[in-house]
């Protein structure tokens, strides 16, 4: 605990560096970094970014843009990262993760199918959206409606943050420990979801076989 308590501690300050130096450019560049699965807290970004909005620094509509745009961004790496190296990674060894070639295919259906209403929502969870474009980009989910949906889908998660940082103000930093309390929770009902739909999935190829 005392070791991620430092952690968040320096990269606090590294944000906060940025979005000092830079302005509306440091937000848009911290959230590539995290939308580019590199783990710089959006939580702390944006809530520091509406603590200078509270201060008159910026507006609470130029943070927004600028915290959505820097999420599509970094979108746009993790994505060509999984459609040009994820998928072949997966494809060789993903036997090693217990990741079978049927399974991706089962996943190229499920994002077809689902994929656009999944990267919407995500985009407003904590820790699963910094990580759904890699999938995204593995299953090939059609660049200009992912773009679309993960741009759509950040403004009310940069918004929200935004909004509480300016209505905290000087205080803003107390809401820090209390938004990784939810990861767990979070991870607990990714892992359950997970297991439900390879189930369903195994529950349709069944039926098709006795088809």
């Amino acid at each position: 605990m005392h070791f991620i308590d430092n952690l968040l501690s320096f990269l606090s300050q590294i944000i906060l560096w940025m979005i000092n130096s830079y302005g509306y450019a440091g937000i848009l560049l911290a959230m590539v970094i995290e939308s580019a699965c590199i783990p710089l807290p959006s939580e702390i970004i944006m809530t520091f970014a509406g603590f200078l909005v509270s201060e008159g620094t910026f507006s609470l509509a130029g943070v927004t843009l600028a915290g959505a745009a820097g999420n599509l961004i970094g979108s746009w790496i993790a994505y060509f990262l999984g459609r040009f190296g994820g998928r072949g990674f997966l494809e060789r060894y993903g036997k090693y993760f217990f990741i079978s070639e049927a399974e991706l295919k089962k996943a190229d259906r499920w994002f077809l199918k689902y994929g656009e209403a999944t990267v919407f929502v995500t985009r407003m969870l904590p820790l699963v959206r910094t990580f759904i474009s890699l999938p995204a980009g593995i299953s090939k989910m059609n660049f200009f409606r992912f773009s679309i949906y993960s741009f759509v889908g950040s403004i009310p998660w940069c918004l929200g943050l935004a909004y509480v940082g300016k209505v905290l103000g000087n205080h803003w930093r107390q809401l820090g420990p209390y938004f990784h309390q939810f990861d767990f929770i979070v991870v607990i009902g990714l892992v359950l979801f997970i297991f439900w739909f390879k189930k369903m999935y195994n529950m349709k190829d069944t039926n098709e076989l006795h088809d």
